[in-house]
């Protein structure tokens, strides 16, 4: 019987299974070792954000070098720490002695200037007064007597932002248009001069009578827009008329070219803007709406909430009868108001004043001055500014 060999399997045959296993396995470890140093690197971004919006310290960033070979007399090692994105530091182990060297990286600011007004520009907050008001326009005048008890280049013709929107109401309420009819949003109400934003996305449908509301208690931009687009013979139409009533009131350095206030070339002067005041505060339904604390409209399902522009509406210390507020960048932050104060009807008008809360701060200062300078006859007014006759109109 034929002895049995043992066959001999020859190594070569599992030569490409065992070289791809080896491929398998190096490509494994790489993955994985790229997955947990992404996992890292995501982790200390999450840490640094959350440290910088607690006000902590930034956690740091340490990188490790390769340890330098051992049997020479010098062991060196080095870790590179980054503390924020401007601060970067080395640290090195050398000859048993720790060195630090930092690197912090430059970094320049380079911050726009505040574009001025018209106001700025002329030169108008160089003028000094008694009151110390930050507005470079003012003009306060006793409604029934026509007397002026104040005021500071009353005759300055600036631009005058949405002040603008009281000419509007009033010409829109005294047209006793339908306050029911309902009129949409457009295109064509978008601001693209400004690009002010507003909450009347275009295609909502309110009536005339919330639109007038919201003009002139919120300064809704679109509102007022849609109100002069609406008005019968059109936009131009609308302008030219508020133009004629500027006339008719005796407003000689006023003039408009849109409803809204966001042009520039919307002009007047504080003198031509206590006429148109004294006009509006005749008119009952610009004295209620303008005078408005806040106001709710439905727009689709949601019901959107406005409120007054002005704060001294809901001020206890205040009794206004009509006012309206206003800003864009060239007429700087803008109020006038018909009050009674200290039993006094009085119109004030506050152009150009150079902070957000200044004109209502100027206001202020007038009502603490008429109010411990009222009984006097020969009041302080007449050496801070001229004490004059001035006729309102009406």
């Amino acid at each position: 019987m034929p002895e049995t060999r043992p066959r001999r399997v020859s190594s070569q045959r599992f030569l490409p299974a065992v070289k791809f296993v080896a491929v398998a396995l190096c490509a494994t470890a790489f993955l994985l070792s790229g997955a947990q140093a992404a996992k890292k690197e995501k982790a200390a971004a999450a840490k640094t954000s959350q440290a910088k919006k607690a006000g902590g310290p930034v956690p740091v960033e340490v990188k490790r070098s390769a340890k330098a070979p051992r049997g020479g007399k010098a062991e060196r090692s080095e870790k590179v720490v980054r503390g924020g994105r401007n601060v970067v530091a080395s640290i090195r182990q050398k000859n048993g002695k720790t060195v630090v060297a930092v690197q912090r990286r430059s970094v320049v600011r380079v911050e726009t200037p505040a574009r001025q007004s018209f106001g700025q520009l002329a030169g108008l907050h160089g003028t000094d007064d008694v009151l110390d008001l930050k507005s470079s326009v003012a003009l306060v005048i006793d409604q029934d007597t026509h007397e002026v008890l104040f005021s500071k280049n009353d005759h300055a013709v600036l631009p005058i932002a949405s002040l603008t929107k009281l000419m509007t109401g009033l010409l829109i309420s005294e047209a006793r248009l339908p306050n029911d009819e309902l009129i949409t949003i457009t295109q064509d109400d978008v601001d693209t001069e400004k690009g002010s934003r507003s909450r009347l996305t275009v295609g909502t449908t309110l009536s005339r009578g919330e639109l007038l509301h919201l003009a002139l208690m919120s300064s809704e931009n679109r509102a007022a827009h849609a109100l002069g687009r609406t008005y019968p013979g059109g936009l131009a139409t609308f302008v030219s008329i508020m133009n004629a009533k500027a006339k008719m009131l005796g407003m000689k350095d006023t003039r408009y070219v849109e409803p809204t206030g966001l042009s520039s070339r919307n002009q007047s002067s504080a003198q031509d803007l206590a006429l148109l005041v004294n006009a509006a505060y005749s008119d009952a339904t610009v004295r209620s709406l303008s005078t408005s604390p806040e106001y709710q409209v439905e727009v689709g399902n949601r019901v959107l909430q406005f409120n007054t522009t002005n704060r001294l509406v809901k001020s206890p210390d205040w009794e206004i009868g009509v006012q309206k507020t206003g800003y864009i960048s060239e007429a700087g932050q803008c109020l006038v108001m018909q009050a009674k104060v200290a039993g006094r009807k009085l119109i004030m008008v506050f152009l150009d004043s150079a902070g957000k809360f200044s004109r209502i701060a100027d206001a202020e200062r007038v009502r603490r001055w008429v109010e411990a300078t009222h009984a006097s006859t020969g009041s302080p007014a007449a050496s801070s500014s001229r004490a004059a006759s001035y006729q309102v109109a009406g």
